[in-house]
């Protein structure tokens, strides 16, 4: 007798920690969508960033799942100049563009590369006060902050 006890409170424990368990992810808020800012000034790892923008959107399911931003400086930018830009890059950038991701060039590198917007790929906006300010600003606003 001592044992059927000690098996029907077993199981009684056991049952009760599983609706709890229900419990707990019926009311658990789904996953917040992450926001992210890529940071890129190196000139070498421009394909290799853009990969890992295709690869984080492919990752999660589309643009719909994250929201990305890509603040460009230095001698990165000089890949961006539309007058020299490799063509698949060219297609890839106006596919973010489309996706929703914000390019964003450092006003400072486009004044020091004597250019301006319209020499950019399509897709750019400019980082008025400067591509360190904007990465500064998103990440005060939530966005993970990655530097491949």
């Amino acid at each position: 007798m001592h044992r059927r006890s000690i098996l029907w409170g077993s199981l009684s424990a056991i049952g009760a920690a599983l609706a709890a368990s229900r419990a707990n992810a019926a009311t658990e808020a789904p996953p917040q969508k992450l926001k992210v800012v890529y940071h890129l000034d190196d000139l070498g790892k421009v394909n290799f960033v853009i990969g890992n923008i295709q690869n984080h959107l492919d990752g999660v399911g589309g643009p719909g799942n994250v929201t990305i931003a890509l603040v460009v400086h230095g001698q990165a930018l000089k890949a961006f100049h539309a007058a020299a830009a490799n063509p698949d890059l060219s297609k890839h950038v106006g596919q973010l563009s489309r996706d929703g991701i914000e390019l964003a060039a450092c006003a400072n590198t486009m004044k020091s590369q004597n250019i301006g917007l319209k020499d950019l790929l399509p897709g750019f906006v400019v980082a008025e006060r400067g591509g360190v300010v904007r990465l500064a600003e998103l990440q005060s606003r939530g966005y993970l902050y990655l530097r491949p």
